[in-house]
């Protein structure tokens, strides 16, 4: 057993684990934060991305361990502080850039983190950026335009 210490979404978790624990499967099986979703199980879908040190990373590629003493942000740290959506999450929304849902919480967490490095991205950097996340509904048009929404654009014509 691994003793890992981690700060999710603003709070300090403690807990012994096997060592061979996946962080998506630490955060949802041990810390019940399903919102973080496992797709493919292969690193390619772009389901399970979260933020570890301000990073964005495929938590199904990454042991817990290997996250003790990080800081860790999940779809479920996303949303304001009275609990309402957060400018991503409401741009997905107001823009309709989901469809099922499933991919949703990989696209605003990879997303965010593109906002945050390029605040005001292009269309083509949005697309290049989301590459590694996997949208089988949607077509990526709205998954754009939410983006864009997000950074305080519009969509060029």
């Amino acid at each position: 057993m691994a003793h890992v210490s981690i700060a999710v979404n603003g709070q300090t978790r403690t807990a012994d684990i096997d060592p061979r624990t996946l962080l998506v499967d630490f955060l949802r099986d041990t810390l019940h934060l399903t919102g973080t979703h496992v797709g493919c199980d292969t690193s390619q879908c772009g389901t399970c991305v979260v933020h570890v040190n301000g990073m964005a990373v495929k938590s199904c590629a990454m042991f817990t361990v290997e996250a003790d003493g990080a800081v860790v942000d999940t779809i479920e740290g996303a949303a304001r502080v009275d609990g309402s959506l957060g400018v991503i999450q409401q741009a997905f929304q107001d823009h309709h850039g989901l469809q099922c849902g499933f991919c949703t919480p990989g696209m605003v967490m990879s997303a965010a983190a593109l906002l945050k490095d390029i605040p005001k991205p292009t269309a083509a950097q949005v697309r290049t950026h989301l590459d590694g996340n996997i949208c089988r509904c949607t077509g990526y048009q709205n998954i754009i335009k939410a983006v864009m929404a997000a950074s305080g654009q519009d969509m060029p014509a």
